[in-house]
């Protein structure tokens, strides 16, 4: 997956393209168009998306829980579910809003699995590489209260300066130009998602510019 575009294929049940068929769809073209990955959200999808690509994929599973403020793939239900389906690669949440004994037990539950951690500051993915993590992205920057005044690229280049482990660069990365910056700096791979497959982002964006013509 190195030097690449991962492509996240996801639809959430209220958004228009929620059906496994059409994310494989989605995974389909985005191989057809050079992408290194997939990233994939529940086992239907990804059962799908293998049946029609033969890329890498990191698969998460989101899932709200009472008093749980993780949501990607947050507990061993959800972990469990994935290595069952023999994904490439697992991504959680691994901010400090997850239980660091959580993270702990999960790497070494499965010592094969190789395991990456959403992360949205600096210091997470630094535990994060101490807890033993193989990769990790910079997911979730600005989507926690303890990141949402930090930017995307100053959280990235920390990263690579310190750690030793591939860092991706995740969330908000969402035009050519920001993806090619990314890999400059030393990112491993982009991951780029509403940008390529929520078609209802993407006209929003459109309909926002034309508004004052």
């Amino acid at each position: 997956m190195k030097k690449g575009i991962i492509v996240s294929c996801q639809a959430l049940e209220d958004e228009p393209l929620h059906s496994s068929f059409i994310m494989s769809k989605m995974a389909l073209a985005a191989q057809m168009a050079g992408a290194v990955g997939i990233r994939a959200n529940t086992v239907e999808d990804i059962e799908a998306i293998k049946g029609e690509v033969n890329l890498p994929i990191i698969g998460i599973i989101k899932k709200d829980y009472p008093n749980i403020i993780s949501y990607i793939t947050p507990t061993f239900k959800e972990v469990d579910a994935l290595v069952n389906a023999d994904i490439d690669v697992i991504a959680l949440d691994a901010t400090f809003n997850q239980d660091e004994e959580f993270l702990k037990e999960v790497i070494a539950k499965y010592p094969k699995q190789k395991f990456m951690a959403d992360i949205s500051t600096a210091q997470e993915g630094i535990r994060a590489e101490k807890l033993g993590f193989h990769f990790i992205g910079t997911t979730l920057v600005g989507y926690t209260e303890q990141s949402k005044n930090l930017n995307n690229f100053d959280v990235l280049k920390e990263l690579i300066e310190n750690c030793k482990v591939p860092i991706l660069a995740e969330g908000n990365f969402d035009t050519p130009e920001k993806a090619k910056e990314a890999l400059k700096l030393g990112a491993y791979s982009v991951v780029v998602g509403s940008a390529i497959t929520r078609p209802q982002v993407i006209a929003k964006k459109f309909i926002s510019e034309i508004k004052d013509v």
